[in-house]
């Protein structure tokens, strides 16, 4: 009888991560960073010396969430900046992929997700209001995104993403820098928000 195929990847810090049946005590921190350092957004299709990672995405989402939501508790950033973490295994699909695979994509991110909330000292599940302010910050991310450095018009992003609020606007900015950087900015900004929780 043939042997079931592989359903662990090996990480850095020598963790085996099951996909299948993730337990929080295989995720590191530095895992994460080092893997989404490495993963582009937008396929790779943006402008720039450096691919604008999910990394880099993920500080400037936790930073939009944060200016949108300024009372909000130090356990919710690390949500927000935790948003696409499982990305780190699964890579950064753009959604005309996700649509294409099907409910499957989104069950394996969903146990991916609940893993490395709870490792980290958050709900398996985040409150709705809490995901929906998240995914607000999110499509904000999108729009600038695919505005400075994605090569869409405006009114392409506006439709797709709605257009934010210009005072949130003026207080962002994309950076698109080596992945020894981001890996770093995204540990350490991790780091501060666990500290405070």
């Amino acid at each position: 009888m043939p042997q079931p195929p592989r359903a662990w990847q090996r990480m850095l810090s020598g963790r085996r991560l099951d996909l299948l049946d993730p337990t929080p005590m295989d995720i590191e921190v530095e895992d994460i960073a080092h893997g989404l350092a490495f993963v582009a957004r937008w396929n790779g299709q943006t402008i720039g010396d450096y691919a604008y990672s999910v990394a880099e995405h993920s500080l400037l989402v936790e930073r939009i969430y944060t200016l949108q939501n300024p009372k909000t508790p130090a356990k919710w950033q690390l949500a927000a900046l935790l948003h696409d973490a499982p990305e780190y295994v699964i890579g950064d699909m753009i959604s005309p992929v996700k649509a294409a695979v099907g409910p499957s994509y989104s069950e394996l991110d969903a146990r991916l997700t609940a893993a490395i909330h709870i490792r980290f000292g958050l709900p398996a599940a985040l409150p709705k209001t809490v995901k929906a302010a998240i995914k607000r910050a999110d499509k904000v991310s999108a729009w600038l995104e695919a505005v400075k450095i994605a090569g869409f018009q405006e009114a392409e992003a506006n439709k797709l993403f709605g257009r934010p609020a210009s005072d949130v606007l003026d207080q962002i900015s994309i950076d698109l820098r080596p992945p020894v950087q981001v890996r770093a900015d995204y540990t350490a900004r991790h780091g501060e928000l666990l500290a405070l929780i």
